[in-house]
Parts: C-alpha cells; sequence; structure tokens
C-alpha cells in the first residue's frame, strides 16, 4: 500500500519537504553553529519545544498541538 501518492507524484514528499524548509529558514540560517553539539541540542529543542508543542499548525485550526490536546481532554466523551 503507498503512503500518500502515487510513485513520482509531487505530494509523496510535500509534508517533510515542507518541514525540512521550516527547520532551515526558522533555525538552521539563523547563525553560525560552533559544534555539531550545539547544532544537535538546537535542532532537538526546535523539534521538541517549538515545533511539536508550541507553533501553530494549520491542520489543527491554528493552535498549538498542546492547547489542541487540552481543548481534547477537556471535552465529554462519549461512552
Amino acid at each position: 500500500m503507498q503512503s500518500l501518492g502515487a510513485v513520482g507524484d509531487a505530494f509523496d514528499n510535500a509534508m517533510v519537504e515542507s518541514f525540512w524548509a521550516r527547520l532551515q529558514t526558522e533555525l538552521l540560517n539563523t547563525r553560525k553553529w560552533k559544534t555539531r553539539t550545539e547544532l544537535s541540542t538546537a535542532i532537538f529543542d526546535w523539534i521538541e519545544i517549538f515545533y511539536n508543542r508550541t507553533r501553530r499548525h494549520s491542520s489543527l485550526g491554528n493552535i498549538s498541538p498542546a492547547e489542541f490536546e487540552k481543548r481534547h481532554q477537556q471535552q465529554p466523551h462519549a461512552a
């Protein structure tokens, strides 16, 4: 079973390409990195703290994943 699109389809890599482009413009191109350790720590922090928790996602109604989870947990669940 294919993941998203047919072979050679632009949609197959669109999400990953968008992620890498955002990482490059918002983090990698902002300064010179002294060591690989410094860079890898910055990448980890950007992904885990900013991208996954606080950055607003259009697919979530322009709220952060943390806010989306909070709202989802506050909704009453069907039994």
